[in-house]
């Protein structure tokens, strides 16, 4: 039996907020490692959640930039969060230590300033998504 569309769509997103909040509450301890990857998967569960409240297929796919595509092939206002794209760089570099040179992901992921503007892209699609599944 399939699932109800919005419904389906509101627990994906409940998910990608709850990771946003994470992502904002682990900033403040400056694990900008741990901040940078959670924005990731916030934005890519807020995006699966808009696509399977399209009643979309299954998505196997990790990818933002992919997720993005789908997205503004569905609803051209996805175009604005194209920047965000640069959230794939997140999901596994700062998870293993063989994916950057010579430290551990909590140590080369040391700027606030790249974890702020992680945020910002990830509440920017968060907050697209959230806006689409109430208009409907």
């Amino acid at each position: 039996m399939r699932r109800d569309p919005k419904r389906e769509a509101l627990r994906w997103l409940a998910q990608a907020e709850r990771e946003l909040k994470d992502a904002i509450n682990v900033m403040k301890t400056e694990s900008y490692y741990l901040t940078l990857f959670l924005c990731q998967q916030s934005a890519e569960k807020a995006l699966k959640g808009f696509i399977y409240m399209n009643e979309e297929e299954p998505i196997m796919t990790h990818s933002v930039s992919s997720l993005i595509k789908i997205a503004t092939g569905l609803d051209k206002d996805f175009v604005s969060v194209r920047e965000a794209k640069r959230l794939d760089d997140y999901y596994i570099l700062t998870r293993y230590p063989n994916g950057v040179p010579e430290e551990a992901p909590a140590e080369y992921y040391d700027d606030p300033k790249e974890a702020e503007k992680a945020i910002e892209m990830a509440k920017n699609i968060v907050n697209l998504v959230k806006m689409k599944i109430e208009s409907q």
